[in-house]
């Protein structure tokens, strides 16, 4: 399928899938893209994601960036998962620099010196690398976890990365989120129950207090809001 046709088809789906369940959606897109993949962060939103592919389609691929720098409790989770459908392949993506090699190169501590070229190397460019070999992907995000994410489709040509990219539950609430978890047992990162309700790198997310916007635990202090993950 060329570009003309993908984005054809974005348009001509884009109402049907607007109106259509998580589940549909998904159906959908593994059917119609045999060659996708969904980049798994083991936050509560891709939980669910990996439980519904597990019922749909339990052998499209599914990868997670791992950064050197996540929590004990993120990997513990993964392992958990694997455990519980070890019939689905995690796939894992390093980036090119050890931490090590990244802190010679770029000094000690550049999540805080430079949070952007730590994000572009250790998250971006695995991510460019890994989407390269597909011609779609799946993704968790949904559109009131950020202003950024606001305009979010449920199908949507991802520009950035060139490839068509599906947002199943870009329409979902927390509430909604909880509730399928809650409903279908699914394992769950457990800072979720620590006033953490979006969890990304050990140095660069904190607790949110109440009051505070869900996503203000990450790059506290900072005007960033992204990792440059998704545009």
């Amino acid at each position: 399928m060329n570009l003309i046709e993908k984005e054809q088809l974005i348009a001509e789906q884009a109402v049907a899938l607007e109106s259509a369940s998580a589940e549909d959606v998904i159906k959908f897109a593994v059917e119609t893209f045999p060659n996708i993949t969904f980049a798994c962060s083991f936050g509560a939103e891709d939980v669910v994601i990996v439980d519904m592919l597990q019922r749909i389609s339990p052998k499209t691929d599914i990868f997670y960036l791992d950064t050197d720098f996540h929590f004990k409790e993120t990997y513990e989770t993964r392992d958990r998962l694997i455990e519980r459908y070890p019939g689905i392949p995690f796939v894992e993506v390093k980036p090119l620099l050890t931490p090590e090699e990244q802190a010679e190169k770029h000094g000690d501590q550049l999540w805080i010196t430079d949070a952007n070229a730590c994000c572009n190397i250790r998250k971006v460019e695995p991510l460019t690398r890994t989407l390269m070999k597909y011609e779609a992907w799946i993704t968790g995000i949904r559109r009131d976890q950020a202003p950024t994410r606001a305009n979010a489709k449920k199908i949507e040509y991802d520009t950035k990365f060139g490839l068509v990219k599906f947002n199943p539950i870009a329409g979902w609430t927390n509430e909604d989120v909880w509730n399928y978890i809650r409903n279908n047992n699914v394992i769950y990162n457990p800072l979720h129950d620590n006033n953490y309700p979006s969890i990304g790198c050990e140095y660069c997310t904190r607790q949110v207090m109440p009051g505070e916007d869900p996503r203000a635990g990450r790059w506290a202090g900072q005007e960033k809001t992204e990792c440059g993950l998704h545009k």
